[in-house]
């Protein structure tokens, strides 16, 4: 008997070894950056070190290696790019500690990249989470835009991915980034969730989340408060989803600007849901610049709550900034309004302006009531050349049937 239970025990112990080795193989090695030389007190550029452990890191083809930046520890880095293709098919990044961009301007010397603080290029498969933070300590180029210093114009996006299809990158907080907090271009397949992209609202430019170029982007479960558009969904990008989204201070949800110098440029089968908007200087915007040509359709603003915002639906298709007349060309069709609610801090809370010849069509309101911030204050809505239909809005839209 006794016997017969050590085997069983010996049985279960081996049992659990081998899951055990085949859970640690599964899940790949661990490239801690610390290993590589990286100074964790946020005052030494670690830039060479992450350079390194990315080197192996890519070079691992198991399942799942994992790059890893230490929670306690903060890390200076320069401007860098990792790129692939790496060698693993799911590469994880895991993000514990903080990561911060040098905050000066002398401290940016002999870097010649003026466009991204960090990029990832053609990694597949790549998942970025752990809960850290990046800091783009963006306040003195801040304060250079605001003075029209020419430090201004060599402000760095802060976390830039390109051809980085199959991206997961969730639970991270992104702050005070020089420029954008986060850009995705030409990518396909992207997961966005559980991020925090915080700035203050008079940061200039300051955009959380830009996509350009991409098809089948979820954006969900995530808040940003920035000085520009929370999210700006740009040209040649389609099937994008936001989902569960709060937003403010910040410029609203985006579409464009589109066709600007005369581009042709395309967004469509974008769908806005359940997403809350407070205090921002624009709600849910179309933009598209006069000259250019191309279309946006297939739109969809579906449960939006707005509090206290200026412009609560936008569509501005004569964007003309500079005053230079030219033909109206991006057409705008097929957008929908349903179940839009909350308080306008303008007296005009619906734009509708559209172009003569290009007009906006098949415009749809459908369960939109919005009421003015200030108790008693009557809205209106504006409307130019869009042709549609309106099913229970409030305010009354003039070009709209109903």
């Amino acid at each position: 008997m006794k016997c017969l239970v050590t085997v069983i025990l010996f049985f279960l112990w081996m049992v659990s070894f081998c899951s055990c080795r085949l859970l640690s193989e599964a899940t790949g090695r661990r490239f801690n950056v610390l290993d590589y030389g990286a100074d964790g007190n946020g005052k030494i550029d670690a830039t060479p070190a992450f350079q390194k452990a990315w080197g192996d890191f890519c070079q691992a083809s198991e399942e799942m290696p994992t790059l890893v930046v230490p929670a306690g520890n903060t890390f200076l880095l320069k401007s860098v790019t990792f790129s692939g293709p790496c060698m693993s098919k799911n590469p994880h990044v895991l993000i514990e500690g903080t990561i911060v961009a040098p905050d000066s301007f002398d401290s940016w010397d002999g870097d010649d990249d003026y466009e991204n603080w960090i990029g990832f290029t053609a990694v597949f498969g790549l998942m970025v989470d752990g809960g850290g933070k990046f800091d783009g300590q963006g306040e003195a180029w801040w304060k250079a835009c605001n003075d029209n210093d020419s430090a201004c114009s060599n402000r760095r996006q802060a976390l830039h991915f390109n051809k980085c299809n199959g991206l997961r990158l969730s639970n991270l907080h992104h702050v005070n980034s020089q420029r954008g907090h986060i850009s995705i271009n030409a990518c396909d397949d992207v997961q966005l969730s559980n991020l925090q992209i915080l700035a203050p609202d008079e940061s200039p430019n300051t955009d959380g989340i830009d996509i350009s170029g991409s098809n089948h982007v979820n954006i969900q479960d995530s808040f940003i408060g920035t000085g520009d558009d929370c999210i700006a969904i740009n040209g040649f990008s389609t099937y994008i989803n936001v989902t569960g989204v709060k937003c403010g201070p910040g410029h609203g949800i985006s579409i464009g600007s589109l066709g600007k110098d005369g581009a042709y440029e395309t967004v469509e089968e974008v769908h806005v849901k359940s997403c809350a908007l407070k205090g921002t200087q624009n709600g849910v915007r179309i933009k598209t610049w006069e000259g250019g040509s191309g279309y946006v359709r297939k739109i969809t603003f579906e449960d939006i709550t707005f509090v206290n915002s200026e412009n609560p639906i936008i569509i501005d298709q004569q964007y003309n900034p500079n005053g230079i007349r030219g033909s109206p060309g991006i057409k705008i069709s097929d957008i929908t309004y349903r179940n839009v609610h909350g308080s306008s801090a303008d007296e005009v809370a619906i734009t509708l302006d559209c172009a003569g010849k290009a007009a906006c069509t098949n415009i749809v309101m459908d369960n939109v009531n919005i009421i003015s911030s200030n108790p008693g204050k009557q809205i209106r809505a504006s409307c130019n050349n869009a042709k549609g239909t309106a099913i229970s809005a409030s305010p009354m839209v003039p070009c709209l049937s109903s």
